[in-house]
Parts: structure tokens; C-alpha cells; sequence
């Protein structure tokens, strides 16, 4: 989790994810797949980018995330929705979406098939009927590359940023230890944090769904290469 550089996290993939082009690409979608569709869930939103984005395509868009800064920086950038926060794997918003979407590989955070599956069984009790349910995976085990060291740097608003990383597998687990150097006019300063994802198969994700009452199918490619998972009621 981000629990340490919330506040960075736009400035880092600002400049790594056009936000815009993914929200418009899945507002279409959305639009193709469930025509009259007006309201949306985003699930692990983040800092609220493809939120507000999606907003601007006639959709009314709520949204849930673990971390509380994020929650915060969310709400205030999209204070038309209800931005709460919540665990994926147990959130209970008492209303239902014609859309509900899980961006950017979040779902990997859950870890765990049994949470996977306790995930997307959260998003059909949110999903209504003739709803569509959009997941954006994170690597399956044949495709996550452990040893990978990578290097990132970002300016902006007088924020300097360097940021590497290296990526570790434990078991069906994947680890990325990101370590940062943050310069400020205050001064600089250094960050850690530890990111463990699950690595699920193509297989595995299916069956999880299926097992949550959603009947799913997988695509290649989608926005970053990982694949799209589009799923409905069964």
C-alpha cells in the first residue's frame, strides 16, 4: 500500500497513465455493454483520477479504497461521489451499480484466491441487474518477472521524486520494494514501502468468479498489456 508517499502518488503515474483516455475507453465500453447506464462503482480508486474523469461522461461515480489518504485526496477531487473507505473484500454500500470496476491491478491486493473470490462476490451484490463488473489484473505467475529492478523520476510543484524499485516472488506472491528520494525546499527525505500482490492464472480468476456468482471472460491487452476481465450475473 501507498502508506507512506499518498501524497505522490498522482505525480508518479500522472506521467506514467493517460487517466483520461482509460475513463473515456471504459465509459464506452460501459455504454456499449449496458446502454442507458448512469451509475458506477469504483472499487480501489484510488486518488479518485479515473473517477473524476469517468464523471465527465454523464456517469454518476462512486468509489472505495483502503487507505484513508487516498479516500481523503479523492474526495476532494471528486466531491460529487461518494468516496468511502472500505475493504474490497468486505464493503457493504447498500446500493447497487450498473458498473463496477477495478482498476490498475488493484485486484492483486487482495492476495489470497479465497479473498479474490470474497472480492468479486462483494461486486455482485453491488451490480445491478444487466450490470457489467470491468477488472483490470495484476501479472499471472508466468508473466511476473521477480529480479526486475526499475528506476523512475518525477518533477513538478517544486517536488523532485526519484523512486526504484525491485520485485521479489514469495511462493504465489509477488513483492515490490519501492525505496524513494523526495526533495523538497524543506529538504530530502527517503520513503520505503513494500507492495505484496497475488499472483493469479487466467484459470484461477475465472473460477473465482464463477464461484461468486459472475460469469466472466478474459481479453488480452487492455490499457496496460495485463489483460481485462468483463463480467456479468450469472
Amino acid at each position: 500500500m501507498f502508506t507512506a508517499t499518498a501524497a505522490y502518488y498522482d505525480l508518479v503515474y500522472g506521467g506514467m497513465k493517460d487517466y483520461a483516455a482509460e475513463a473515456r475507453t471504459v465509459a464506452e465500453r460501459v455504454a456499449r455493454e449496458c446502454p442507458g447506464a448512469r451509475t458506477l462503482l469504483d472499487v480501489a480508486c484510488g486518488t479518485g483520477e479515473h473517477a473524476h474523469h469517468l464523471a465527465a461522461h454523464g456517469l454518476a461515480v462512486d468509489g472505495i479504497d483502503l487507505d484513508p489518504n487516498f479516500v481523503e485526496i479523492a474526495r476532494r477531487k471528486h466531491p460529487a461521489g461518494r468516496i468511502e473507505c472500505a475493504d474490497m473484500c468486505a464493503f457493504d454500500l447498500g446500493r447497487t451499480y450498473d458498473a463496477v470496476t477495478c482498476m490498475f491491478s488493484s485486484i492483486g491486493y487482495v492476495r489470497t484466491l479465497d479473498r479474490l473470490t470474497a472480492a468479486f462476490a462483494r461486486f455482485r451484490a453491488h451490480l445491478a441487474p444487466g450490470g457489467i463488473v470491468l477488472v483490470e489484473p495484476w501479472f499471472a505467475p508466468d508473466a511476473f518477472q521477480p529480479g526486475r529492478v526499475d528506476v523512475l523520476t518525477r518533477e513538478a510543484d517544486g517536488v523532485r521524486l526519484c523512486r526504484m524499485s525491485h520485485a521479489s516472488v514469495e511462493g504465489r506472491l509477488s513483492r515490490i520494494h519501492f525505496e524513494y528520494l523526495i526533495g523538497e525546499a524543506s529538504g530530502i527525505r527517503r520513503a520505503d514501502e513494500d507492495h505484496v500482490v497475488g499472483l493469479f492464472t487466467v484459470d484461477e480468476t475465472l473460477a473465482s468468479f464463477r464461484a461468486a456468482g459472475l460469469e466472466a471472460t478474459h481479453e488480452p491487452g487492455g490499457s496496460m498489456g495485463r489483460g481485462l476481465y468483463v463480467a456479468r450475473l450469472d
